[in-house]
This record gives structure tokens, C-alpha cells and sequence, in this order.
């Protein structure tokens, strides 16, 4: 079991000391950008939004809106981390073509860079929810510290399957779009800044196809500890789907695309 584990932590090995040079740039998107989402809505409407409703679901605001902007964060490290990452990475000038040169195979090249876009999503949501506690955004410190694997398993949901498909892709355009078309709008549309029961049925029923809007129930319900033994059943379940079908995609896509 070691000696088939050792090759994907030495392509994550790689990965991980370049981030060790460079990780400055990834705190504007995983760290920087939440906490503005944080105090600038969470602090400054979220008083609006306490003296006028109570709150949300009996909780203050900020506290209400912390753990989805956790899920969302997280989502959008995963892009990172396993769209534009595997996209950059197969081009000529990435590393993937040394890689395949060497012993390891297309899918310890692939589960090398998971491990990495997994391991760096824990690393900024672990230092996200250190301020959510400090800024008191937390009604539980147990509770906040769960949704840090929650994060994570919502960040694999979206890097593995953006993985399988941004090595096939060609044009960089292309992920921009997807970016910018697919990506960003599921900060609005999966109940992460407002509760979706607000919204018109059908945003509703198409929130509910989203991957973000479970990672962001099972970030909040852990984080404010209303989680139920079946919304963990649910949630958990459709990410996990989602994860593992990602990775069995992936070892195609990545073995045809080193194998060219």
C-alpha cells in the first residue's frame, strides 16, 4: 500500500515546494478575498440584517454567513487548484510532460496534484475559520473546526471533476469562461450570502443541482451545529460522488492526454 502511495506524494512533494516560493499570491484568492466577503457583508449589512429580521434562522448574520463564504472559498481554490492548475501544467511549458517521462504514471501525477489542491484548500479554510472565531463569527469552536474538512471535501468536488476536463481543454479562454459563466454565479445562486427560501422556486430547485449549495449546508450546519444525521447522509454523500467520479475520470483524461 506505501510503496503505491509513495509516487503521488512525490508529484504532490513537487507542487508543494513551488507553493512554498509562491504561496504569497494564493492568499488574495483564498484568504484575503473571504475576509473582505466576511467584514465588508457579514459585519457591515449583517447589522442591518440583525436589526431589522433578528438575523437569519435565529442566528446572527455574520455567524449565518461565515461558513458559506468557508464552501465558496473553497470552490473557488478547487478551480484553482484543479482547473487552471491541470490546464497550466499540461500545456508544453507545464510539468506534466517531465513528469510522465519519469516512473510515475498519469494517475500518480494526478492524485499528486489533488493531494496538493486539497491540502492547500485545508490550509487557507483552517486560517479562515482562526479569524471567523476571532471575530466572534463563530457559535461554536468545535463546530467551526468541522467545516474545515467540510470545505475540503467541497474542494475536491470541484477540483477532481475540473481536473478531468481542464486537461483535455486546449485554450485557456475556454476555463475563463467556465470561470466566469459557471463558477462565479454559484456564489449567488447556492445560498451562500442569503437563504435560498427567498428565492423564487426555481432557483431553487436549480440551486439544489449545484455542488456548492450542498457544500455550503454541510459548512454551515456543522459550523452552527443544526446538521442533521440525514443532511450529513445527503450532503456528504453527493460530494463524495462527486469527488470519486472526478478522480475515475481523471486517470482517462490525464493517460490519454501524457500518453499523446
Amino acid at each position: 500500500m506505501t510503496a503505491a502511495v509513495l509516487p503521488s506524494f512525490r508529484a504532490f512533494s513537487y507542487h508543494w515546494l513551488l507553493y512554498r516560493r509562491t504561496w504569497k499570491g494564493s492568499i488574495v484568492i483564498g484568504l484575503v478575498n473571504p475576509l473582505l466577503f466576511l467584514t465588508g457583508i457579514g459585519i457591515g449589512i449583517g447589522k442591518l440584517i440583525d436589526a431589522n429580521s433578528g438575523g437569519v434562522d435565529g442566528v446572527d448574520y455574520l455567524a449565518w454567513l461565515a461558513p458559506g463564504v468557508l464552501a465558496a472559498s473553497a470552490m473557488q481554490m478547487a478551480f484553482a487548484g484543479g482547473g487552471f492548475a491541470a490546464f497550466r501544467e499540461a500545456t508544453p511549458e507545464g510539468s506534466y510532460a517531465s513528469a510522465a517521462a519519469t516512473p510515475l504514471s498519469p494517475t500518480d501525477i494526478m492524485v499528486g496534484q489533488q493531494l496538493f489542491a486539497t491540502a492547500r484548500v485545508a490550509l487557507l479554510s483552517a486560517g479562515f475559520v482562526v479569524v471567523q472565531v476571532a471575530l466572534s463569527a463563530a457559535p461554536s469552536l468545535s463546530g467551526a473546526a468541522l467545516a474545515v474538512p467540510a470545505a475540503c471535501l467541497t474542494g475536491i468536488a470541484f477540483s477532481a471533476p475540473m481536473a478531468a476536463w481542464a486537461v483535455t481543454v486546449r485554450r485557456f479562454t475556454t476555463l475563463q469562461t467556465v470561470f466566469r459563466f459557471i463558477v462565479q454565479p454559484l456564489y449567488l445562486l447556492s445560498g451562500t450570502f442569503f437563504p435560498l427560501t427567498s428565492a423564487p422556486e426555481w432557483l431553487q430547485k436549480l440551486a439544489y443541482l449545484s455542488p456548492l449549495w450542498h457544500g455550503v449546508q454541510l459548512c454551515r450546519g456543522l459550523s452552527l451545529g443544526t446538521l442533521t444525521a440525514r443532511q450529513l447522509l445527503v450532503h456528504g454523500s453527493v460530494l463524495i460522488v462527486l469527488a470519486a467520479g472526478g478522480l475515475i475520470v481523471a486517470r482517462v483524461t490525464y493517460r490519454r492526454r501524457l500518453h499523446q
